[in-house]
């Protein structure tokens, strides 16, 4: 028991993790093979080859889960998938570009050729063009607004008449805080797309639900992707790093459990809602509120 006003010191690999920036390895847990939350189910996730995508997809594997692993590039993607089955996992290909109508019907029509059905379907594939809004680009915002927002629908009404047939499916989207909580310069096509997300999983839920189909997403912060890591180097991640309330920027798999737990049962009685998960970073009402945090030697407090 921790009484009130006894100092909390954090255990040592947070400290460690603090100093460099770089998020502590989040695959923690020992697999159970009898015990595997997703076993057997058939789930597709887009945008799988690289990233928070290919975290879902291993994790996903790992859990039991038979995975459709859908990416524009089919080197990443075959990695991918050639890892999962080492793994004893079950996995299939699509190189497709979510952003069109006719490659989701590949991506679905595989999942059913192949597996028979879909339980869990993750839209995870993102595309960041952005620029100044007075720059604005009609090619641009409809590239990014195809791939983000549109394959929502798009993937879920070809998902949906399985889902119902079986009595039960989860839709799962990789939302983000940028838009829905925050805002960057240079990023209104992807922002605009994650709030159209949110406000979609809203939407969907309320129809869906008395199907026993849910919808839900989870909103990311900062994560160490190959895409993260253009717009900053290892000392730059460690700036980005302080004005983050734990300390350090997320490890893909960060996302990739909090998908696993929204696709299992034990998420039955969830929907419509997204789970933010950012390390803290929205929370303080300026960095000034860090700094003093930091500075505390003890919680006060008196009961």
């Amino acid at each position: 028991m921790v009484r009130i006003g006894t100092p909390i010191r954090p255990v040592a690999h947070v400290r460690i993790q603090q100093a460099t920036g770089i998020a502590p390895s989040a695959d923690h847990r020992e697999e159970d093979m009898e015990n595997r939350r997703l076993q057997d189910r058939v789930a597709i996730v887009t945008g799988a080859g690289r990233g928070i995508g290919s975290a879902i997809a291993k994790l996903f594997a790992r859990e039991g889960a038979k995975v459709v692993a859908a990416t524009r590039t089919e080197k990443y993607g075959r990695e991918l998938v050639d890892e999962i089955t080492r793994g004893g996992g079950e996995a299939v290909l699509c190189t497709v570009d979510i952003g069109r109508e006719e490659d989701i019907q590949q991506v679905v029509g595989t999942a059913v050729d192949r597996f028979g059905r879909i339980d869990i379907m993750v839209h995870n594939a993102a595309s960041f063009l952005g620029g100044l809004v007075e720059n604005y680009s009609e090619a641009d915002l409809e590239t990014v607004l195809a791939v983000n927002l549109k394959a929502c629908f798009r993937l879920s009404k070809l998902c949906i008449p399985y889902f119902r047939k079986q009595g039960s499916g989860r839709l799962l989207f990789t939302s983000s805080v940028t838009g829905p909580r925050v805002a960057m310069p240079g990023t209104s096509y992807y922002a605009a797309s994650k709030g159209g997300i949110n406000a979609f999983i809203r939407t969907a839920a309320i129809e869906l639900a008395r199907h026993g189909i849910t919808v839900n997403g989870v909103e990311p912060g900062y994560i160490r992707t190959a895409a993260m890591e253009l717009l900053a180097d290892k000392e730059g991640m460690k700036q980005m790093a302080k004005y983050i309330p734990m300390g350090y920027i997320g490890a893909p798999e960060d996302i990739g459990w909090a998908m696993v737990y929204l696709a299992s049962d034990e998420a039955r009685y969830v929907t419509g809602q997204t789970i933010v998960v950012d390390g803290g970073s929205t929370l303080p009402e300026s960095p000034a509120f860090l700094e003093e945090a930091e500075g505390m030697k003890e919680l006060g407090g008196s009961t």
